[in-house]
This record gives structure tokens, C-alpha cells and sequence, in this order.
């Protein structure tokens, strides 16, 4: 096998095609096809795992399974910018068949990769009233994507989160209004797709009212077919009809549309070719939540959930595991007349052809000059700009003071950062900072608040996953709780749902992030010079439902 070196390669380009002779889609298509015995036809349907953390003996694996396999692309996941930029270079000029590279990058590249800002989590572009931002996040992201040499995002996910404990989807959903995830979801989508990226909504058939993680076993959902009719389907139908080019399959145990146990909705044919390919009419290409999370590998031998995959009528498997055992299986299970080898060839052609589309008929290169200030480039912008929109105060009772009695509690922030400092430098605010562990400690700040006229607490850095009350100390929840705090400031930089632990306060700011930008829109909001216009994207209690507009635009300016 030819061992990569990294570097070696001429970088001639600015992620840009080498200028030659473009060959038409079908003799492309045919050229490639021809070309291929059956098991690099197989090969063509699996997305394999990539890292450029990676130390060159893994590399050097990955490059062995390239030729070996002819495999149909590489997902990326943890790295940094350049080292990527490098290895997709040389990946790409050992693969007989041009690799599609595909990137889990649902708030950006930063999602995945070191020296890159991330966007802001979905969650709190529930609260938009518009999506022209969406969409310019959507086009910034294919500019990163394209940027780096990538072709497909794993994204938008479109799941309806209508279940506060959920432990995988959350704060990455739009909300629980099928209405916003479609409408946010189409912006997304089309921001990356009219830029020439590939993307991909997921969990198909719905993966937002579970309270498992299929990372770690099969989650059920019981729910009768006119039910997912009426709701978890409808942002599927809706983005089909809009031109989505890929759907990723989730691994659900769905009764209503599989009643066979411990048969994932990846792994059904009522769930892939009926219900996704036939009824809803999508024609795109489906791809497989990984093959090697718990919900599947519990169940069946790695091998075998892949010939199920296949048969289900998946066009490509990620994270496919063993390669050679797999491609084993499936050439058996041709043999036993289970699979077709017209299905197969089908699926490959469909795969050249999205690959001709995106640009993988000419050789590509990828420039590393200046490609981490590129991937910035835009990122703090629209970040500043989602900040101040996803600004929602509700239960308003008194507007925000700041001066020299005004106090702030800094929970889980153990240093001054620029917003606690602006605070305290141009008003006078005195800042007290506690991890919030300490009852005693909360007791005796409590005790200093009486000489303050105003009390703004801030929750910082605290987990966006429900595990655990989000990780908030019991001290900081208990404290949160007491009587007498009701005309106390709330401002939450992080996960809205965790509120539900303390829905007793008043005068709560949702930023939704903890970030440099949603400090600087919180402060603008203090010193009124913006209004917080968001609508609350969930329920978190009966008083703090989905829906809820801003009462500042209800009832104040401040």
C-alpha cells in the first residue's frame, strides 16, 4: 500500500479544481462505474471514520482501507484545520474513486476542529421571529465546508424536541414547534445547498421525544402512525419537498412502523424504502446514523446490521466498522439472492453521480495559507447578530439597574471575563464569583446583597445536557429557589430547559449561549440599548411555555 506522508503534495489551489477538460455527468459516471469490480462497488457505500488528531500509524490505516476498500468517503471528526486540509489531499490522491468527505458539523466547523469558532446551537434559533441569519449561517458553513474540502454536512438536525430529558437531541433541535423546525430547517438547509454543500436532515423518522441516547442503546417510541404523521415526520416532508439532498436514518425502535424487536428504523425496509423512499418520495441519499453506536451493535453482529442496512435501502452506511467483514456479508447475502446486484449498482451510481455534482470529477487541492483566518472569516458576525436576536426576557416585573448598588453573582465563574468586567468597570457593579457548591459560601453572599438595590444573577458554564440538573450544584439550585429573590435579574447563558430546576424566579434573560456574544448582547440589553425580541422555543413549566413572546415587547422598553 502507497503510506501517505503528510505535506509532500503540491498545494496549487484555493480548495479549487485543477483546471482540465470536464467530462459530461454520464460519461463520468460511466468511466467510474466500469472501472469497479464488486467489492470496490460495495466499498463505494461506506463512510469510514477519519481524525487528523491522529498519529501516523492510524493515518497510515486509513490509507490501507482507502485502497483496499475503495470506500465511498471519509467522515471527519476531531483535529485541527491544517492538519485536515493536509490528510484530505492525501487521502484524495490514493483513492481510485474520488472520496466524498463529509464533516459532522452542526454549529460549524468549530464543532469538530481546534482554532475555529463555532455558531450557536439550534436551540436558540427557536427563539428567531426571521431566518435570514440561519441562512447566512448556512452559507458561512458551506463557505467553511468548501473551504476545507468537503462536500457533505451531517446537518440540519430537524427532530422536533419535545421532550425536555431528551439526552441526545436537546439543545440541538430548533424547539417543539414543527412550524419553526421547518422554517429554520429550510434555512439551514438551503444556506448550505445554494453554496454547494450537501445537506443532510437528521434523525429520520424522528429522534426528539426519546429520553435514551441510541449512542448507548434503542430507543422507543411509541407513538401510533397518524401521530408521527401530525408531527416528527412533518420537517422530514417539508425539507424533501424543499430539496434536501440527503436524509441520515436513525437507529429508533418504532412499533407503528417496524413492530419487530429490537429492529431500528435504520436497519427496516417499512422504514427506509416504505415509508422514506416511497411515501414521502425522497430521492436524495440516505445515509445510516452511524453503524457502530450501541443501539445497533447491541443487537446484531456488525456484519449482519449492515447486509440489514443495505437491504432496509440505504444508499450509503457510516461508520460501517469492520470493512472486510461487511463487504463479506453483503457479497453473501448477493450470492443468496437476499440483495440484488442491480440494487447495488443502482445505489453506486446514485453515490458518482451526487459526486459529480459536487465537484469530485477533477482533482482537488486544498491551500493551507491563511485557511484559519478563512474559516473565521464571517463567523463573528453572524454570531453577534444570532446573539442579539435570540435575547427573550419573560416574567418581567422590573427593568435592569446598573450603578454602584447593583450586585452581580457570577455562578461557575471563577475569573473576571470581559462582561463581568465591563459591568463593574463602567457602572460600578460589584461582582461576586462562586462555583455555587458551597451553601455556607452562598449564604454569606446572600447576607452582602442587602446593601445592594439591584441583584442580577448570571449561570454560567454550567453542562447542556439534562443529566444531573445540567450539573448545577444542589447548593446553586437551592439558593436559586429561596423566597425573597423576586425581583432579582436572571440571565441564563446556556441550555433554556435548565430553568425548569428553579422556575420559581422572575426576570429571566435566555441568552442561550455562554459566549463572548451573548455577554456583549446581555450587557447591551442591561444598559438598554437593545431589546430582547426572542420567543421561547420550548416548555420549560406550565408559566414558561413554548410560544411565549419577549414581555419586554409586551410591556416595556427597557
Amino acid at each position: 500500500m502507497k503510506k501517505i506522508v503528510l505535506g509532500s503534495l503540491l498545494l496549487v489551489g484555493f480548495a479549487t479544481t485543477i483546471q482540465a477538460q470536464k467530462m459530461s455527468e454520464k460519461k463520468w459516471v460511466r468511466k467510474q462505474f466500469s472501472a469497479l469490480n464488486m467489492n470496490q462497488k460495495i466499498g463505494q457505500l461506506m463512510v469510514i471514520r477519519a481524525h487528523s488528531n491522529w498519529s501516523q500509524n492510524k493515518i497510515d490505516s486509513i490509507s490501507n482501507l482507502i485502497q483496499q476498500y475503495n470506500v465511498g468517503g471519509l467522515c471527519f471528526f476531531q483535529g485541527g484545520p491544517v492538519r485536515q486540509a493536509l490528510q484530505t489531499n492525501a487521502y484524495q490522491s490514493i483513492a481510485k474513486t474520488p472520496l466524498f468527505i463529509a464533516i459532522d458539523a452542526e454549529w460549524g466547523l468549530g464543532m469538530r476542529l481546534d482554532s475555529v469558532e463555532s455558531f450557536p446551537r439550534q436551540l436558540s434559533m427557536g427563539a428567531f421571529a426571521s431566518s435570514n441569519s440561519v441562512y447566512q449561517m448556512g452559507a458561512a458553513i458551506a463557505a467553511q465546508l468548501k473551504r476545507l474540502g468537503i462536500q457533505i454536512n451531517y446537518g440540519p438536525v430537524v427532530d422536533v424536541n419535545n421532550n425536555p430529558s431528551n439526552p441526545v437531541i436537546n439543545d440541538r433541535s430548533f424547539g417543539q414547534s414543527k412550524a419553526q423546525v421547518i422554517q429554520q430547517g429550510i434555512a439551514y438547509m438551503k444556506g448550505m445547498q445554494d453554496n454547494g454543500i450537501m445537506a443532510t436532515a437528521k434523525h429520520f423518522p424522528g429522534h426528539g421525544d426519546v429520553n435514551v441516547d441510541s449512542h448507548f442503546d434503542l430507543p422507543v417510541i411509541n407513538k401510533s402512525k397518524a401521530e408521527l404523521d401530525s408531527l416528527e415526520l412533518v420537517p422530514f416532508k417539508a425539507l424533501i419537498d424543499a430539496g434536501i439532498e440527503s436524509i441520515m436514518v436513525a437507529h429508533l425502535s418504532v412499533p407503528a412502523i417496524d413492530d419487530r424487536p429490537k429492529y431500528a428504523t435504520s436497519i427496516s425496509p417499512n422504514a427506509v424504502n416504505g415509508l422514506l423512499k416511497k411515501e414521502l418520495g425522497f430521492k436524495g441519499i440516505s445515509v445510516t446514523d452511524a453503524m457502530d453506536m450501541k443501539a445497533i451493535a447491541n443487537y446484531f453482529p456488525q456484519g449482519e446490521a449492515n447486509v440489514q442496512a443495505i437491504l432496509a435501502g440505504n444508499d450509503m452506511l457510516c461508520l460501517p466498522g469492520d470493512l472486510a467483514q461487511s463487504i463479506k456479508k453483503i457479497r453473501a447475502a448477493i450470492k443468496e439472492r437476499r440483495l440484488k446486484r442491480s440494487d447495488i449498482n443502482a445505489r453506486v451510481k446514485k453515490i458518482l453521480t451526487a459526486k459529480y455534482k459536487h465537484g469530485l470529477d477533477l482533482p482537488q487541492q486544498i491551500d493551507t495559507n491563511n485557511i484559519i483566518a478563512d474559516l473565521n472569516q464571517s463567523v463573528g458576525t453572524i454570531n453577534a447578530e444570532m446573539a442579539q436576536q435570540s435575547l427573550t426576557f419573560l416574567r418581567a416585573t422590573n427593568s435592569p439597574i446598573l450603578n454602584n448598588k447593583t450586585a452581580y453573582i457570577a455562578f461557575n465563574a471563577k475569573a473576571a471575563n470581559v462582561f463581568t468586567a465591563a459591568i463593574s468597570s463602567a457602572y460600578g457593579v460589584k461582582v461576586f464569583y462562586t462555583n455555587g457548591k458551597d451553601a455556607n459560601e452562598l449564604a454569606m453572599i446572600n447576607d452582602s446583597l442587602k446593601a445592594y438595590d439591584q441583584v442580577i444573577v448570571g449561570l454560567h458554564g454550567y453542562n447542556r445536557r439534562p443529566a444531573n440538573h445540567f450539573e448545577i450544584p444542589a447548593a446553586t439550585l437551592e439558593f436559586l429557589n429561596k423566597k425573597g429573590h423576586e425581583n432579582w435579574i436572571h440571565l441564563i447563558f446556556g441550555n433554556p430547559y435548565a430553568v425548569g430546576d428553579f422556575n420559581t424566579i422572575n426576570n429571566i434573560l435566555f441568552a442561550f449561549e455562554d459566549t463572548k456574544y451573548s455577554h456583549a448582547a446581555a450587557q447591551k440589553w442591561l444598559e438598554g440599548k437593545l431589546q430582547a425580541s426572542g420567543t421561547l422555543p420550548v416548555t420549560i413549566s406550565p408559566e414558561l411555555k413554548y410560544g411565549t413572546l419577549s414581555e419586554a415587547l409586551l410591556k416595556k422598553k427597557f
